[in-house]
């Protein structure tokens, strides 16, 4: 059984969590778009499954500018301070569950070889509360294995039906925001939107990159990228940066900033040579990371479907195109 909420109650809940001293990100109507954004107040969340965000919530746990440490020279000596904890819980409403199904995918990469305290920290002392969502043209989730109900990466989801909001709560982080109220229950057949159809194999596509580095359908689709990184910049799942310190001589700090494959510099070496010389290359390396090479080292996909990739792209590309025409071409291999 689930329990179900009005608006009212739900902003209600909203409202003391803020009160209470807490963190509150949700979606938030700025220029025509809506952003994930911490609110002040509960009436700025809209509350739609057909909202898609520009941005994703994976820069709330992996910002965009993050302090690692400060340095500062005081005579001859060189004093190194740490960066401040993150300190106080944060609750994530109304996130789509494509991008909560990111975090799961992310926590193998931020915990493998080196532990990522910065992003483990605050992944303990975060709640995500997802919103079931109605699929776009761009969305594809249910091709990577997921849909628009999914509860990986979620403590608890919200399903919008009849103007009021079902809830199922999976984690106790997700009960400790749900529990206590009193909620009638209904039967868990809350109104769910169909998955979007599938469009590609995906163990087609790692099986025909691991065979096929090289493949026209890089060039032949690359021509239109502008090399942007916007596609980067809006996936839940990317998580490219660069460690640079930011200061003067005497006194700055080491950071940590957001960098993306699909920029020149991203791999040119000291010496003037870059391994991947043009975009097509560079899109290649993104395909090959997201559909084999993570599959291979983690056995997860590096991609939830969500679409944003093309949803934001000025040229309408994103990732689909190619993955498409790679299974295509994988089974007209197999013939």
């Amino acid at each position: 059984m689930s329990k179900k909420l009005t608006l009212d109650k739900l902003k209600e809940i909203i409202s003391t969590l803020i009160s209470n001293g807490k963190r509150v990100i949700a979606p938030v109507e700025a220029a025509g778009k809506y952003f994930y954004r911490e609110i002040s107040e509960a009436d700025k969340v809209g509350f739609d499954s057909e909202i898609k965000p520009t941005n994703s919530i994976k820069e709330f746990f992996f910002p965009q500018h993050e302090k690692i440490c400060g340095y500062c020279y005081k005579g001859k000596e060189l004093e190194v301070s740490d960066a401040d904890s993150f300190i106080g819980e944060q609750v994530i409403f109304g996130s789509r569950p494509c991008e909560a199904a990111a975090l799961p995918i992310l926590d193998k990469v931020f915990g493998w070889d080196f532990q990522d305290n910065f992003f483990q920290q605050r992944r303990k002392q975060t709640t995500v509360i997802t919103l079931t969502c109605v699929p776009d043209e761009f969305c594809f989730c249910s091709s990577v294995g997921l849909s628009p109900a999914v509860d990986f990466g979620a403590d608890a989801m919200l399903v919008l039906s009849g103007g009021e909001f079902g809830v199922r709560i999976f984690t106790d982080k997700g009960k400790a925001i749900f529990g206590n109220e009193n909620l009638p229950e209904q039967d868990n057949n809350d109104k769910t939107t169909e998955s979007p159809k599938i469009k590609f194999d995906a163990g087609n596509v790692q099986n025909y990159l691991s065979e096929h580095f090289v493949d026209d359908v890089f060039d032949r689709l690359t021509v239109r990228c502008l090399g942007c990184g916007a596609c980067t910049y809006v996936c839940p799942t990317c998580h490219c940066f660069d460690i640079v310190d930011e200061g003067g001589a005497f006194r700055g700090e080491r950071v940590k900033n957001w960098d993306s494959c699909q920029f020149p510099f991203f791999t040119l070496h000291a010496s003037g040579h870059n391994p991947r010389p043009n975009q097509s290359a560079r899109q290649r390396n993104r395909i090959q990371h997201k559909f084999r090479i993570y599959p291979d080292k983690f056995g997860s996909i590096l991609c939830t479907g969500c679409g944003n990739c093309a949803r934001e792209c000025s040229v309408n590309l994103g990732v689909l195109p190619y993955i498409e025409l790679l299974d295509k071409k994988s089974k007209t291999n197999d013939k």
